[in-house]
């Protein structure tokens, strides 16, 4: 659905997209994750044809973003970043005009019915919550009924709960046969929608995989900490199969590494008798995988 091969982008001296390269599959939910600067807006920008590439290759359903940006419009929704409404507007007048701008759109009201703000139909933009200005900007990027649609940083400044519900929402907009390409920087996030993930990293694609995948790449897929026993001394953790670690701090010990670490742990307790209290086995995130692809100081 979304090709992108060998884009180039620079403002300036600074190369924000090096020679990035992806492909987005139909009925996918697609993840691009980065640090700050990484260069993941300008990517999607020029997916989206609001910004020209210096060199490379994107289609949108086969269409060149720029040079067909017309047709491109009626098969992308788009929801950037810094997204806005003039305050004043109602969530009615927002639908009304953004649903004016195409020749089929779909029903502002059915939209507004899936999405929650039936109920908030007259009132004004400014005054939403910020998980109901996120609903209505997932309407306004609907409207057109794209075949797929950019969802750039969709829950930043969300609390907790607005941020699960606007997952929820992300899923149904799927589940509606609509391709998504997600931008965000949460890890959670991501690693509960996308089927697959894009990690760029300084204008380059570092890695891209499927949520389990880039997990399996951790230096330390699993960790075992316990309350710190005199018995079981790090020389002896650190030489457990597998093992890429062991750390002592404030009363407990974390012995990283990998399932056969766990096991090999479990049989030293049998064998030196010990009874460890605080017991836990913790499976590595994608937080883990992240820091690892992306240098744990950015």
């Amino acid at each position: 659905m979304i090709e992108v091969q060998d884009l180039h982008k620079s403002y300036g001296e600074r190369k924000a997209a090096d020679g990035v390269t992806f492909a987005v599959e139909e009925g996918e939910i697609f993840g691009i994750l980065g640090p700050n600067g990484a260069g993941k807006t300008t990517t999607v920008e020029c997916v989206a044809g609001l910004r020209a590439a210096d060199s490379g290759t994107l289609r949108v359903g086969g269409l060149d973003p720029v040079a067909q940006h017309t047709e491109v419009t009626r098969l992308l929704g788009v929801q950037l970043q810094q997204s806005a409404l003039q305050p004043k507007l109602t969530v009615r007048e927002a639908l009304e005009l953004y649903a004016s701008f195409y020749e089929r759109p779909a029903d502002w009201r059915d939209l507004a019915g899936q999405l929650g703000l039936d109920d908030q139909l007259d009132t004004r933009f400014g005054k939403l919550s910020g998980g109901r200005q996120q609903r209505l900007f997932i309407a306004l990027a609907l409207l057109g009924n794209p075949r797929a649609v950019i969802l750039d940083e969709l829950t930043t400044g969300l609390d907790p709960r607005g941020r699960r519900d606007t997952w929820d929402l992300v899923e149904s907009v799927r589940d509606r046969g609509v391709t998504v390409l997600l931008v965000t920087h949460f890890m959670e996030e991501a690693q509960r929608l996308c089927d697959r993930i894009a990690v760029i990293d300084r204008g380059r694609v570092t890695a891209l995989d499927t949520p389990a995948g880039l997990i399996g790449r951790a230096t330390a897929a699993t960790s075992v900490s316990f309350e710190t026993d005199p018995r079981l001394g790090h020389g002896e953790l650190t030489t457990l199969p597998g093992a890429t670690g062991a750390e002592t701090h404030d009363g407990r010990t974390t012995v990283t590494g990998t399932d056969a670490t766990v096991n090999a742990f479990v049989q030293l307790l049998a064998r030196t008798g010990a009874t460890v209290r605080g017991l836990r086995v913790t499976d590595a995130t994608l937080d883990d995988a992240y820091l690892d692809l992306t240098g744990a100081d950015q």
